[in-house]
């Protein structure tokens, strides 16, 4: 099993939006990947709260079968439209990949 998690921070205005439309826009579109992509075991998307400083605003965590899948997933159409526009909208990205 490949946990996958990454997190963004978005910037305050881009592509027309405010960082909270944003945000929901993102979360929309790759929790819809589910239906689309079929490697993809678990996907949840969630909107940060915190106002702490250190905070990203938005995580996404997945789950696959194995490192094949979570490549496919990755090179996906679907997917690299998501990431696409969000590459647009984001000021900075983490991520970490892990096996269980």
């Amino acid at each position: 099993m490949i946990k996958h998690i990454v997190m963004w921070k978005i910037k305050d205005f881009a592509e027309g939006n405010s960082k909270e439309q944003n945000c929901n826009k993102i979360k929309n579109e790759l929790e819809a990947l589910k239906s689309k992509i079929p490697c993809i075991k678990s996907i949840e998307v969630g909107i940060n709260f915190s106002e702490d400083k250190a905070a990203y605003d938005l995580v996404l965590y997945s789950e696959f079968e194995d490192e094949n899948a979570l490549n496919e997933y990755q090179n996906h159409e679907e997917h690299l439209k998501v990431a696409k526009y969000i590459g647009l909208v984001r000021e900075d990205r983490i991520i970490a990949d892990y096996k269980l």
